[in-house]
């Protein structure tokens, strides 16, 4: 037989040990997978080995997650056919008279890049090739500029089809679409959260975000003509969420179409080549594996911490804390936004959510003022997504501020870059905390969808 370890200790080793290996620069999904194995080896024996296919086969045969890497295609495509490029041109034409008006763009298409692109890293490095450069050439001020396009880039996490919300429904044991749904108002919220602070900033100084000159800017007209352009991205998108909010299809269904459509928006804008799907392709095939090692990984690390008692651990260790369930919840989300400093979002999900959402369900629904069990899983996982959001621009490790770093111009330091991050993360503090304080931001859209 293997050691026995008290679990207090185990905890130490185990989550020390994890730290210690991804400070040293080794991919999450070798070290917790590895470690894993190391610790069955260590606390059972040959035969504990056996937990590890009995953990991965439910996420291979798991029906949900094929929706991953058709969402991440159909991105790939739309991004590849220069959808994106000629949406930001668009949005900026049509609001570039405006004080503030690029950086308010910006956001929009963002926004509208979210609904498109499940993948954070995307939206933050394409908005930043296109808008940036513009919004420097026009005077704006840095701090905006960036902070708006990191901002805006995280809200790929909140707004369907997200792939962080597929995984979260997958663990959590949850349905795709509920949770879809529940998070389409918060993230049109935080989007008009940061317009306003966006608008708001340059209409008290019109120096941090000019209007664009009078020679550039387009006629009523030819507006409506330009929105035309877009029409056929923008459709494809509403199929795809329509089709999964009416019911009508699941959010794998949905995938599939959106994929479909995708070739026939790259056929309609001339970009439908061999070159485009080959790219398209390499680009889903890359991500898709790193999001599912990851997940193969985690799955055995907290497996094996549950089966060594660590659930229970956590659960008198909050307790003992005697804070009550709204103080559990906030030390919750406190933990999430530390270990977002320096995890990356799948690690943090595989992590926490199976050893957080069993806490809160026994918690139940009426500590927090909510009728009905659903309801509470439901509004804990849109919490655990906008918290997510954070996670990207948490300095020192934010992922947001690092892809910002790689297509922003040596002259902008990066400590520009963290103070740019820092408004908005306060706006995304205010969201979450909104979200906590009124469930019904949450649960009110589902509950008419679902009724």
């Amino acid at each position: 037989m293997g050691l026995d370890i008290s679990i207090e200790l185990l905890t130490l080793i185990m989550f020390g040990s994890l730290l210690v290996l991804l400070m040293a620069g080794l991919p999450l999904a070798f070290v917790t997978g590895g470690l894993a194995c190391v610790f069955l080896f260590v606390l059972g024996d040959e035969r504990a080995l056996n937990i590890v296919p009995s953990r991965i086969f439910p996420l291979m045969t798991n029906y949900q997650l094929s929706a991953i890497p058709l969402f991440i295609f159909m991105a790939a495509m739309l991004e590849r056919a220069g959808i994106i490029n000629e949406m930001f041109d668009v949005i900026y034409k049509v609001l570039g008279g405006l004080k503030g008006g690029l950086a308010s763009a910006t956001v929009i298409a963002s926004t509208i890049l979210a609904a498109m692109v499940g993948v954070i890293g995307a939206a933050v490095v394409t908005m930043g090739i296109i808008a940036l450069p513009a919004m420097l050439a026009r005077k704006y001020d840095p701090k905006i500029a960036m902070g708006s396009i990191m901002a805006g880039g995280t809200l790929g996490i909140l707004i369907p089809p997200s792939i962080l919300a597929i995984i979260y429904a997958v663990v959590a044991e949850q349905s795709v679409g509920e949770l879809f749904i529940g998070a389409v108002i918060p993230g049109l919220m935080l989007s008009g959260l940061y317009i306003g602070y966006v608008s708001l900033r340059c209409f008290i100084n019109p120096q941090m975000g000019p209007p664009i000159p009078m020679e550039e800017r387009i006629s009523t007209r030819e507006k409506i003509g330009l929105m035309g352009n877009m029409a056929a991205p923008l459709i494809l998108i509403a199929v795809v969420l329509g089709i999964i909010f009416s019911g009508v299809a699941t959010p794998v269904e949905a995938a599939g179409i959106g994929t479909f459509g995708a070739f026939i928006v790259a056929a309609i804008h001339r970009k439908l080549d061999w070159p485009t799907i080959r790219e398209a392709c390499l680009t889903t095939l890359k991500a898709s594996a790193m999001v599912i090692w990851i997940m193969f990984g985690a799955t055995i690390f907290v497996g094996l911490y549950v089966l060594e008692g660590g659930q229970q651990f956590v659960q008198e260790a909050l307790a003992a804390t005697g804070l009550g369930p709204w103080g559990i919840l906030i030390l919750m989300q406190i933990i999430l936004v530390v270990l977002g400093m320096f995890l990356d979002w799948v690690g943090i999900l595989l992590l926490c959510v199976p050893i957080f959402v069993p806490i809160i369900r026994a918690l139940g629904a009426q500590a927090f003022g909510l009728g009905d069990p659903d309801d509470l899983v439901l509004w804990f996982g849109v919490l655990y997504l906008v918290n997510m959001q954070m996670s990207f621009l948490s300095p020192p490790f934010g992922y947001a501020l690092f892809y910002l770093r790689g297509v922003a111009p040596d002259s902008i330091p990066m400590t520009d870059i963290f103070k740019a991050a820092l408004p908005f993360l306060g706006l995304q503090v205010l969201g979450l905390a909104l979200c906590m304080v009124f469930p019904q931001i949450i649960t009110w859209l589902p509950r008419l969808v679902y009724g």
